[in-house]
């Protein structure tokens, strides 16, 4: 696979008898809505001839339970592990129930394994402190959530389990470090993986209610797979920014290889772009876009894209109809293809995508071109 920057005078037609394909295949695999309508700087996978030999990575994914079919068809084969988000567990270790059913035989039927997701969400959506402290620190709560996700594991036929608590009070450190320990001493004799999924730290003591009581050695001493969520640097209201920097991936992947073994470690992997108001306002929310929808929307503006080299990421700006200016910052080709080089670089286990609910058709295709994915089931 080859990438091109769209240039001034640039046509689809052109560009595919430049590089011996069709309109068509650029149109799809690029996602283009108006193939009469490219944009300054956007960048565009050319096919090319497959790589014979190609290292093996394992890819999640976590999708919402309402994910289209269609979706899940395409995105499926690029998928090692899927991950249904998920279900609640209470403060009294009873498990909230989610329409999975769909998803689990669809991910068997593609040979991709399912796993267990639990999180520590409320029922108003927030993770919450409380709800974490209350199953880390009374030992039949613990017991009676560990019995339940074995009955589901069982009852539904899931391959794995995805552990995902955060915002955990910094006190109930040891005492999640202890449970993760639990959950794969109770499911490894009945053949199950255990995954957590932990906040991006750069160092051992970095501060924060989302850091402090993820402690990196210990998830990389317990857990078979440890997903680094690398993204959401920038994010809802933050201040407009790259979503997944590559410069701060690097720093928490220089510190993460240190205390556990990077074989063991997924990098998240952002499938969203942001849409920010300009100027800029502490408090003011960012408007979510698909990747796909940010390039329509830099289109119908006719925004030119920019890249940050530093942060290996596309932006552009635009005025809206009310005459308000606007800032996105998107993923393209050439920061997917940045992003998945360090897999091979650091040397990971693989990629964790959040979240596969949109296709993204660059994604797989650069994805495919770079490494053969590989499946475990």
């Amino acid at each position: 696979m080859q990438i091109y920057i769209v240039r001034a005078g640039d046509s689809l037609y052109a560009i595919a008898r430049r590089f011996g394909t069709t309109v068509e295949e650029l149109v799809r695999l690029n996602q283009i809505a108006d193939p009469s309508r490219l944009v300054i700087g956007q960048s565009l996978v050319i096919p090319g001839a497959s790589v014979d030999v190609r290292e093996q990575i394992e890819v999640n994914a976590y999708v919402y339970p309402y994910v289209r079919q269609a979706v899940l068809n395409e995105s499926l084969p690029y998928f090692t592990m899927l991950c249904p988000f998920s279900y609640q567990a209470t403060a009294e270790g009873e498990l909230r129930p989610i329409d999975d059913r769909r998803l689990i035989v669809a991910a068997y039927s593609a040979n991709t394994a399912p796993f267990l997701t639990v999180t520590n969400l409320g029922e108003t959506g927030g993770f919450s402190s409380d709800i974490a402290h209350a199953l880390l620190t009374d030992e039949g709560v613990q017991a009676r959530l560990l019995d339940n996700i074995v009955a589901l594991i069982n009852e539904k036929s899931y391959y794995g389990l995805n552990i995902n608590f955060e915002y955990i009070y910094p006190f109930d450190r040891d005492s999640y470090s202890q449970f993760v320990a639990r959950a794969a001493q109770r499911l490894h004799p009945l053949g199950c993986p255990v995954s957590t999924a932990i906040a991006p730290k750069e160092s051992a003591n970095q501060q924060g209610l989302l850091y402090t009581a993820h402690d990196y050695e210990a998830h990389g001493r317990y857990a078979d797979r440890v997903i680094l969520m690398t993204y959401e640097w920038g994010y809802t209201y933050s201040a407009p920014q790259a979503v997944s920097p590559v410069n701060r991936i690097r720093r928490v992947l220089d510190y993460a290889v240190t205390v556990m073994p990077a074989s063991k470690i997924m990098m998240g992997f952002s499938n969203y772009a942001y849409d920010w108001t300009l100027p800029w306002k502490q408090g003011t929310s960012a408007r979510v876009l698909s990747n796909a929808g940010a390039l329509e929307l830099a289109a119908s503006r006719w925004a030119e894209i920019k890249y940050d080299t530093t942060a290996e990421a596309a932006w552009f700006n635009y005025t809206d109809t009310a005459g308000q200016k606007h800032v996105v910052w998107f993923e393209d080709a050439r920061s997917i293809r940045a992003r998945l080089k360090l897999v091979g670089e650091y040397g990971l286990a693989g990629i964790s995508i959040w979240t596969a609910d949109r296709i993204w058709r660059p994604i797989y295709a650069l994805l495919e071109s770079m490494y053969s994915v590989e499946k475990i089931i």
